[in-house]
């Protein structure tokens, strides 16, 4: 399989000696080939999976609450109808 690196390096803006292309498209091709084997494994009586684990995430309950910083301290000096006010980035 041949894979164009020369395109791909160029849109990472990465610059590749001619060895190092050629040692990237060996690599890729390997990776592939070794997906082609994967395919030939037999799992129809394998039944899939839903997850490795039956571990779940726990969330608190989303409330609405008062903000706990009052003011901006020294970053944020003014406020202007309850909101911190950004010094000017650009004139």
């Amino acid at each position: 399989m041949k894979f164009d690196v020369k395109k791909f390096a160029e849109l990472a803006r990465l610059k590749l000696t001619q060895a190092e292309s050629e040692k990237i498209e060996k690599d890729l091709g390997d990776v592939l080939d070794h997906f082609k084997e994967l395919e030939k494994v037999d799992t129809k009586n394998v039944k899939p999976m839903t997850g490795g684990t039956s571990l779940s995430n726990v969330f608190r309950e989303d409330k609405e609450s008062e903000s706990h910083i009052k003011g901006g301290g020294d970053q944020f000096p003014d406020e202007k109808d309850g909101y911190l006010k950004a010094p000017k980035v650009f004139e």
